[in-house]
């Protein structure tokens, strides 16, 4: 068995990529997922006939080429926030419909398909019908503008 190994180190270098990919799963961290690809790089020079000392050395190379040029990316991709407005925020900008007249001391208005409380930073005072646009939401009162 240790003579078949010998001769067939690439098949080595795939078990050690397989154990480092299976181990990232559980770490989610990125670092044996390069490691891993660093093994299959070496498997490829042992495959092709190359000394241990090359598949050990590009072994190494790609760890650290991976870890310092292709983690980081991966890494800041992953711990982005949402791209997706939700909640009230998705409301700003919004256009709305004035249900009952809405003026600095309240009033409601058709947001989003239902009824909001609603008041506007100015004095004037909207009518009924009137397009409004939603500039910011005050706990469960919209603040809108005429449009």
């Amino acid at each position: 068995m240790i003579e078949w190994l010998s001769e067939n180190v690439w098949v080595v270098w795939i078990g050690l990529a397989v154990v480092l990919a299976v181990a990232e799963m559980m770490s989610m961290d990125l670092v044996l997922l390069m490691f891993a690809l660093a093994a299959l790089a070496a498997a490829v020079v042992s495959g092709f006939g190359g000394p241990l000392w090359l598949a050990l050395l590009v072994f190494g190379a790609v760890a650290v080429g991976l870890l310092y040029f292709a983690r980081p990316p991966m890494v800041a991709r992953l711990h982005q926030g949402p791209t997706l407005t939700t909640g009230h925020h998705a409301l700003v900008g919004r256009t709305a419909l004035v249900a009952e007249p809405v003026g600095v001391h309240g009033g409601r208005v058709e947001l989003a398909g239902e009824i909001w409380s609603a008041r506007t930073e100015a004095s004037t005072e909207l009518p009924v019908g009137s397009e409004v646009v939603v500039t910011r939401i005050d706990g469960a009162t919209a603040v809108v503008t005429s449009r």
